[in-house]
């Protein structure tokens, strides 16, 4: 039967289960992605799992996201991690080596393979032909001591290519397009395969930027075939013995189908403050801006920077605008260097620094209150750039420097100069000396773990009870994001090792008097609307609400990781059976569930009471008997303990 690359990989990884649509699958996992903004709860997850040595092919620790060292906290949990890649095994890539995703397509990704990543762009890897899916930490911790990973079997969206690029267009502009199509959570419960001749004009590099914010669609995950472009890419990076073919057979079907022509795109935006607010730019051109920002995982190539230095060179960026540039590794900055093109971004008067994620995650480079801030990273929800009231927009390359050079917004295609055409190097400089590598088995055992006073020890989560009763302690609305539940920056992020300290901001950016509410209150529910919990992977907008008191989460619809991460720490996550329902519940009303053990092994069909205004509501849940067992055990860590232990809940794999 032909098949298409994504059933090919799911096919050669698949452990439990069936390929039907809607059913839960377990696939085994070759390789492993944390960085540090979660990668602090992975290690301890190991600690608490009791984990000797990992057991991947390949499992790498990044340091990228929190970077800024202002106090002791952030070097305190890069020492530690760097003691837990010795202690389990695992490479440790240095601070300032680079952003994740793009050193790891670099370095360790191969076509064929499976990555599992507690970070929800993880997905960039299909660039290659990976199958390669963000996931909560925990889950992370399970594959890194060889567990498979379980989610439902997605649908296959085969995304047909045709034609070429047009100049100033580029393939920021191809997953915008995708946005404009279908919104944030247009490819939930799918995986986009990309297909078509027009993928002889995308380089590997590109198709990372399609796959990368293919998480900002909703999709379990983005996967492109390994051809030749592929090979080329891999043979460049001193690695063509990792490539292999992998294509689409002749005649293979997909579930759901789209077609983009690529030579009728033009140059698109993301205005405020959601990725799905797609219009072409020049419907909105002549706004001024304060900020233009280049890099982030979401456009990491040498090209989008070498680029941006080549419209630049001889001229300067309006005397408004902060041009940051942001490399994404440490390996583009030298060749940057060496070609000259940061001599021509400096000139200009860009604003370089260091190699990492930085302003992408509100770490640094915040927009002036109210300014306009064009960037080429994959999200805009509001306030995670570090200004509360920021007006994010995302932008390819040359939109954003075109607009840097003006002080507005600017269609490049009026730039008034011929296009650019810049490629990633055959040739590039291959930097691996910031990677270290796994100790040996026999060193790994003598290693300590190295623990600051801010990293705190995991809290234990008794089991859920069979009666709840409990207040409403929050109402969020549609697509309420994780950095809308557990903000990032860096205000925050340093806090990430400590839960009870982190926990404060709960929230905050919903109802600042969430934390302080819950601790009076104690166990309680929150009601959200439809894609509740989109964006980030961070385990912490689960656990630092389940910290405080969080027991169930109702809500017309979930984001899939962010599900997963409730489920993991025994929250338990119900939909309304009728999305009316959400209407006639407010905040401090108190909603029952009687018999819930028996109904969580029993159905997925729960009644609610709500005792305060009377009446009740359906629910349902949708997790496999195997997830039950975490939410009714307390959580994930507690069924792995018991299942190494031997205990019961080992029949729920």
């Amino acid at each position: 039967m032909p098949m298409n690359v994504a059933h090919k990989l799911i096919r050669s990884h698949l452990i439990e289960g069936d390929m039907t649509p809607g059913g839960e699958i377990g696939i085994s996992i070759d390789q492993t992605l944390t960085q540090d903004a979660t990668g602090t709860l992975v290690m301890l997850e190991l600690e608490a799992m009791g984990l000797d040595r990992v057991r991947t092919e390949v499992s790498v620790q990044y340091v990228d996201h929190n970077l800024i060292q202002e106090d002791y906290r952030n070097a305190d949990d890069h020492l530690f991690l760097k003691s837990a890649a010795q202690r389990f095994g695992l490479w440790y890539s240095r601070p300032g080596n680079g952003v994740s995703h793009p050193c790891h397509q670099e370095n360790f990704g191969k076509p064929g393979r499976t990555l599992l990543g507690s970070d929800s762009h993880t997905p960039a890897a299909g660039a290659i032909g990976m199958l390669a899916i963000g996931a909560g930490g925990l889950e992370v911790a399970l594959a890194i001591a060889g567990e498979p990973f379980f989610t439902r079997m997605p649908e296959i969206w085969g995304v047909k290519l045709t034609g070429r690029l047009p100049d100033w267009v580029s393939a920021k502009d191809v997953i915008l397009e995708m946005l404009r199509r279908h919104g944030v959570d247009g490819g939930v419960g799918r995986i986009i395969e990309y297909y078509g001749p027009g993928l002889d004009g995308l380089s590997a590099m590109d198709r990372h930027v399609i796959a990368n914010m293919g998480a900002e669609l909703g999709a379990t995950t983005t996967v492109f075939p390994s051809d030749q472009e592929v090979r080329r890419f891999l043979r460049a990076w001193g690695r063509e013995a990792d490539w292999t073919e992998l294509i689409v057979d002749p005649g293979a079907t997909y579930d759901v189908r789209d077609e983009i022509d690529l030579g009728r795109l033009e140059p698109l935006i993301a205005m405020p403050s959601s990725p799905d607010n797609v219009v072409p730019v020049r419907e909105v051109a002549g706004e001024p801006i304060h900020q233009a920002y280049i890099g982030s995982s979401a456009n990491p190539g040498y090209r989008d920077f070498a680029i941006a230095a080549t419209m630049v060179r001889g001229r300067a960026v309006h005397d408004r605008v902060s041009f940051d540039v942001n490399p994404t590794s440490r390996a583009q900055l030298e060749m940057l260097v060496s070609d000259g093109h940061i001599v021509n971004l400096l000139h200009a008067g860009a604003r370089l620094h260091q190699a990492g994620c930085n302003g992408c995650i509100g770490m640094g480079q915040a927009p002036a209150t109210n300014g306009l801030s064009l960037r080429t990273v994959p999200r805009n929800f509001p306030g995670r750039s570090g200004t509360p009231e920021d007006r994010v927009c995302l932008v390819s390359p040359e939109t954003a420097t075109a607009s840097a050079l003006t002080g507005e917004i600017t269609d490049p295609r009026t730039h008034g100069m011929p296009y650019p055409r810049v490629a990633d190097p055959d040739h590039p400089i291959v930097h691996r000396e910031m990677f270290d590598p796994p100790l040996s088995a026999e060193k790994a055992l003598r290693v300590t773990l190295l623990k600051g006073p801010n990293i705190a020890s995991l809290p234990a989560f008794e089991s859920l009870p069979d009666m709840i009763e409990m207040p409403v302690m929050l109402k969020a609305g549609d697509n309420v994001s994780t950095d809308e539940i557990m903000p990032a920056g860096a205000r925050v992020l340093p806090l990430r090792s400590n839960i009870p300290e982190i926990a404060n901001f709960a929230f905050e950016r919903i109802d600042p008097a969430y934390a302080r509410r819950a601790k009076e209150t104690g166990d309680h529910l929150v009601v959200g609307g439809s894609n509740y919990g989109q964006g980030s992977s961070r385990e912490h907008a689960a656990l630092a609400p389940r910290f405080l008191g969080l027991r169930v989460v109702l809500a017309k619809s979930f984001a899939r990781i962010h599900a997963q991460n409730l489920v993991n720490f025994g929250v338990l996550a119900l939909t309304f059976d009728d999305p009316a329902d959400y209407d006639g519940i407010a905040v401090g009303d108190v909603l029952r569930l009687d018999d819930v053990h028996d109904a969580l092994t029993r159905s997925h069909g729960l009644t609610v009471k709500n005792t305060t205004r009377g009446g009740t509501f359906e629910v349902h849940h949708a997790m496999s008997l195997r997830q039950t067992q975490y939410v009714l055990r307390g959580s994930l860590i507690n069924w792995m303990k018991e299942r190494l232990a031997g205990h019961a809940g080992t029949s729920a794999t």
